[in-house]
C-alpha cells in the first residue's frame, strides 16, 4: 500500500435533467443537485486512491465538509478535482474543489477509513438481523 498525500484524480460531468435537485429531490431546479456534487466528488477519492489499496482493501466515507456556491445549470460542464492531503493511519482526508466555465462552484473536504472489504460487509450485515 502506499498512500501518499498528493494522490488526485478528476470527474467531468455534462449537468443532465438526471443531475439535478429537482431529478434528485433535493430541490425544484434544474441545476447540478448538491448530493450528485458531492457523490461526484466521493467517486473522484475512490479512484483517486484504488490502484494503492491492498488486496481486499477498500475505504468508505465518513465525514464530509461541502460547500456549494454557485449554480450549474443544464448543459454545463463541471469538472471536479481531488487531492489525497492527510494520511493519518487508516483516515484519508481529501480536498475537492469543482469549476465550471465561470468559476468554482463547490468545494469542500472528504473523509474516508481505509477498511477490510470482507470484515466491513460482514459487520454490516450482522447489524441488519
Amino acid at each position: 500500500m502506499t498512500l501518499v498525500p498528493g494522490l488526485r484524480a478528476q470527474s467531468l460531468i455534462v449537468v443532465e435533467m438526471d443531475d439535478t435537485a429537482k431529478s434528485v429531490g433535493s430541490g425544484d431546479v434544474p441545476v447540478l443537485a448538491t448530493p450528485r456534487l458531492l457523490a461526484l466528488a466521493e467517486a473522484a477519492t475512490v479512484r483517486a486512491v484504488e490502484r494503492h489499496l491492498a488486496p481486499g482493501q477498500t475505504s468508505v466515507g465518513t465525514r464530509v465538509e461541502l460547500e456549494h456556491v454557485a449554480a450549474s445549470p443544464l448543459g454545463t460542464r463541471v469538472q471536479i478535482g481531488v487531492e489525497l492531503t492527510r494520511v493519518d493511519g487508516r483516515r484519508l482526508t481529501f480536498a475537492f474543489e469543482a469549476h465550471d466555465e465561470h468559476s468554482v462552484v463547490g468545494k469542500g473536504t472528504i473523509e474516508r477509513v481505509l477498511v477490510d472489504r470482507a470484515r466491513f460487509l460482514a459487520a454490516s450485515e450482522r447489524r441488519t438481523t
